[in-house]
């Protein structure tokens, strides 16, 4: 019975997909769908194919990634026919996008590793192109995410794969539905709503969102015109609401007037994405010369410099030579993508001004990426005043007002000034509420308590702006304690990165030298980076008038000659503190090295190999990592700069980032609320700031007192009857690790203040887990239960410093202490055993050594050397279990599993199956044996060397 209200559902969308113009197409099976698909495919490009004709389509479909497979559908097919002939056709009209064949259908059963029946499919030209997942109301729209994934895993690879030719995805419970583009890296939070052009959302999938969003032509031109093929990446994604109505609002101004705009589109919010699709779709208007997308070389990252230039090479570079801009604008080239400093040269330098004049009157759109940064000064006049015919479009999260204008040479100038009207608006409070972007977490440190000595620890901020107090070296070593102390709690256990924003360099590079002289010290381990910039004429602080007597250069030590040294030279003995670590020879020797530097810092911000990234300016704006989570603060920050810096840290990335951590060492609350104020309303503050931490302590509280009402104690657990059951109790402890999670990164975070303790939560933690696995272990493929999709959300579990080494270090303690004190510490090693994820597979090992090992060992220091040689023993006797019981062989089995931990990628299936001895199995078999291999091989190196090497 539990199923039919999904059933209903089922049948109430297609009757309506059928009222807005899809065909009604029976399809129980792939053998179905391929007869299905000639058909339709043979009406759309009006001729028949022979059998073999169409097995040479069949072959083509059947080849390459989801990625390939998404260029294959795009591009014009050819094959030779039967009689010699040339046969040219497609699989999409991707020009005239209404110009295609629709249909529906629903159940269509799949036999893969599992059988699998879909829900309802949209298919264009026969290929099944939309997928749509149901459940019914009540129920999470992440079950039907997770429930899609496990069709990519089990089913829509099986045979001829024509499901991986799926574009976008829906997931609804027919009152919420979201979309995404077939992509697998991405998670449950980064699927979005359909919204109307108010960025109102639209998400009953019965009322309005199947009229607007599945209508044929908008699902068609969805498909053709505003998805991306990130060819850097190879992955498919699509607009999200906002960003396709930003384009057409844009494409409609060029085509019907020669008006200037701009789009105000929040931080975050993926603005680069949407304008230079904005750019490529202008391209195709005949009337239009050329569409030059502007950058500013400072804004840009490592991945996105990759992305560009995987479009235009070389585009973006670290060097001002516009040779290849001048050659472009004179060649073919309809998109030119460049940076604002080489435009800049082009057009004002004489030796390139004659090949430019020609361009003089010709039709070109400029797009600017962040206009706000790039053309306020001499830029913006220089060109306007030497293209004569242009069209400007600026993109901007945080638009110039005149509240926030600063008075250059032309006076205080605002976007409008620049741009004229705003084409539409996507501002920070529309981006919360779409889980587009995380709300900030901001803690203004006045004083904070020492977590050694439980002293109250005073840095003396509060509402002081004297330079010298600032500036001072006890302010500045109490708040890198700070930092030292809390930065674990802030990042998870360094599972995220931080970056540090100071007021100028002379106060960066105290800081930096006070982290490093701390490291020294073996106060903490922190990775530490920086970067600046430098002039190359700077003022010498020695050069004073002051001449030290003989005495006491004599005195002094050899680096210490004189009291200051330039920033440049500074910073190359940071960037040699780099190099030592990432084994990398950076310097500012030359633009193109120090360019190099930035890129490569970028991308260890990102990897998350840089723990804090210590900046003033630089990194504050463009820069999008959503592995970094906490900004430090101590600047003065204002207006368009305050949300620029505070929004690196709220981009969208999995459960474990629940906010972005703001920490200010000076008092900002004023200026962020007029920020926001600014940037949104005054009512937006409750909406982008978290709430007090006594909040969060009371929803705790609350939710535990729900969890009480299911399982009032540990052992209720295991009286639970049903399914139903179960997930009532999983939802409600989910639900007290989320708050935890946000409790957990306030420094004021502490166990005492919560109606639950923390025994107690690690007790129904260690049952929430059992629970796991035995949902996510091996089931019959023909049972289903209504737990298979539920999302356990073990990333709120992880904790990086719980391994076997802390587990050995604990197992000394235990040999050590009287009686009273083991039990303690056998109690902690049980807990961690039963609720450590990363442990739990190693927990039967480790108990028997606990029992078989332990006591005979008399000598504490024997134990991290007894404790290896009985893994070593254990480790060697599984590997050559696995070995034998699946015939491998063991030399390259060996490899591979090397292999595996240095690249920490899975083996295909096919270095998997040329492991076997003896006959190789048949194309049937093929697909389960390389999974049960590459089962085992993972479960081996998860017991075995995850967490392991190294104790």
């Amino acid at each position: 019975m539990s199923r039919q209200p999904e059933l209903i559902l089922e049948e109430k969308l297609v009757q309506q997909l059928t009222e807005l113009g899809y065909g009604l197409v029976h399809i129980k099976d792939e053998e179905d769908l391929i007869k299905n698909l000639k058909s339709q495919l043979e009406k759309h490009n009006g001729i028949t194919f022979s059998e073999t004709e169409f097995d040479k389509v069949l072959n083509i479909l059947s080849k390459g990634s989801i990625f390939e497979k998404a260029k294959t559908l795009r591009e014009k097919q050819h094959i030779i026919r039967d009689n010699g002939d040339n046969l040219y056709f497609e699989f999409i009209n991707i020009e005239h996008w209404c110009q295609n064949q629709y249909q529906v259908t629903h159940q269509v059963s799949v036999e893969g590793k599992y059988k699998n029946r879909y829900d309802v499919t949209l298919l264009i030209n026969g290929l099944p192109l939309v997928h749509i997942e149901l459940k019914r109301r009540g129920l999470e729209l992440k079950e039907a995410f997770n429930q899609i994934n496990r069709y990519q895993r089990h089913s829509f690879s099986a045979n001829y794969s024509l499901y991986q030719y799926v574009q976008i995805f829906v997931i609804s419970n027919g009152v919420n539905t979201k979309y995404y583009a077939n992509n697998r890296r991405q998670s449950f939070k980064q699927t979005f709503y359909w919204t109307d052009i108010e960025n109102k959302r639209i998400t009953n999938i019965l009322d309005g969102f199947a009229s607007d969003f599945l209508e044929p032509c908008h699902i068609s031109k969805m498909i053709c015109k505003y998805m991306v093929l990130n060819e850097t990446y190879k992955y498919l994604m699509v607009l999200r609401p906002y960003q396709y109505y930003a384009v057409e609002a844009l494409v409609d101004r060029v085509t019907n007037s020669q008006k200037n705009g701009y789009i105000w589109h929040t931080t975050g919010s993926g603005k680069t994405l949407t304008s230079f699709k904005a750019s490529q779709i202008l391209t195709r208007l005949a009337k239009i010369k050329k569409v030059v997308f502007v950058v500013d070389r400072r804004d840009l990252d490592y991945q996105t410099i990759k992305e560009f230039n995987s479009f235009s090479k070389g585009s973006v570079d670290g060097t001002d030579n516009t040779r290849q801009l001048v050659k472009q604008f004179r060649d073919d080239t309809k998109l030119i993508v460049t940076t604002i400093q080489k435009l800049n040269v082009a057009i004002s330098k004489k030796h390139h001004l004659e090949r430019m004049l020609k361009l003089q009157n010709e039709r070109i759109v400029f797009i600017f990426d962040e206009c706000h940064r790039s053309q306020f000064g001499e830029t913006h006049a220089r060109i306007t005043g030497f293209f004569k015919n242009l069209q400007m479009f600026g993109f901007t999260g945080t638009p110039i007002f005149k509240d926030n204008a600063v008075k250059n040479i032309q006076g205080k100038r605002t976007t409008f000034d620049l741009f004229s009207d705003c084409l539409h608006k996507y501002v920070i409070t529309d981006a919360i509420r779409d889980e587009n972007v995380l709300k900030f977490s901001v803690e203004y440190v006045g004083r904070y308590r020492d977590r050694e000595s439980a002293n109250e620890i005073d840095i003396q901020v509060e509402d002081i702006d004297i330079e010298e107090l600032l500036e001072s070296e006890q302010r500045l070593e109490k708040i890198v304690d700070y930092i030292i102390a809390y930065h674990n709690k802030k990042t998870h256990n360094k599972t995220f990165t931080g970056m540090f924003a100071v007021g100028s360099i002379a106060s960066l590079i105290k800081y930096y030298e006070i982290f490093r002289r701390k490291k020294l010290l073996s106060q903490h381990n922190l990775k530490i980076a920086t970067i600046f910039s430098y002039t190359e004429n700077e003022e010498d602080l020695d050069a004073n008038g002051f001449i030290p007597s003989e005495e006491l250069l004599i005195a002094a030590e050899p680096e210490a000659e004189y009291r200051h040294s330039h920033t440049r030279e500074k910073l190359d003995e940071f960037i040699e503190d780099y190099n030592r670590i990432f084994g990398s020879a950076y310097s500012t020797r030359d633009s193109q090295s120090f360019y190099n530097y930035y890129n490569d810092i970028s991308k260890k911000v990102k990897e998350r190999k840089i723990d804090i990234l210590l900046v003033v300016n630089m990194f504050l704006t463009g820069f999008d990592s959503p592995a970094l989570n906490t900004l430090y603060v101590d600047k003065n920050l204002r207006y368009h700069g305050l949300i620029q810096a505070y929004s690196r840290t709220n981009r969208i990335i999995n459960e474990l980032k629940s906010q972005g951590n703001i920490v200010s060492f000076r008092n900002l609350k004023n200026a962020t609320d007029e920020a926001i104020t600014l940037f949104s309303n005054k009512d937006a503050i409750e909406v982008i700031i978290m709430k007090p931490y006594d909040d969060y302590v009371t929803a705790f509280n609350e939710a535990f007192e729900k969890l009480l009402q299911i399982v009032p104690t540990v052992d209720s657990v295991n009286e639970l009857e049903t399914e139903d059951d179960e997930l009532e109790f999983i939802k409600a402890f989910r639900e007290l690790m989320r708050i935890k999670n946000i409790l957990g990164s306030f420094s004021d975070f502490k166990w005492e203040d919560l109606d639950m303790d923390e025994q107690q939560f690690e007790d129904y933690k260690s049952k929430y887990l059992d629970l796991h696995d035995k949902v996510k272990g091996d089931r019959q493929a023909d049972k289903v239960s209504i737990l298979d999709d539920v999302d356990f959300e073990l990333e709120l579990i992880h904790r990086d410093e719980i391994n076997v080494r802390y587990i050995i270090q604990l197992l000394i303690k235990l040999k050590a202490n009287e009686k009273k004190d083991a039990e303690q510490v056998r109690k902690e090693i049980s807990n961690l055993l039963n609720t450590e994820k990363q442990l739990r597979s190693k927990k039967e090992l480790i108990e028997r050594f606990i029992r078989e090992n332990l006591e005979g060992i008399e000598n504490t220091d024997d134990i991290p050397q007894e404790f290896e040689k009985f893994w070593d023993f254990e480790q060697n006797k599984a590997f050559l279990e696995l070995v034998k019981k699946e015939n491998l062989n063991k030399e390259r089995t060996q490899a591979l599993i090397e292999h595996f931990l240095y690249s920490e990628k899975e083996p295909m299936r096919d270095e998997l199956l040329d492991l076997l001895e003896g006959d190789k199995p048949t194309l049937l078999q093929r697909k389960p044996v390389g999974d049960r291999i590459l089962k085992k091989i993972v479960d081996f190196v998860e017991t075995f060397i995850n967490g392991v090497v190294g104790v």
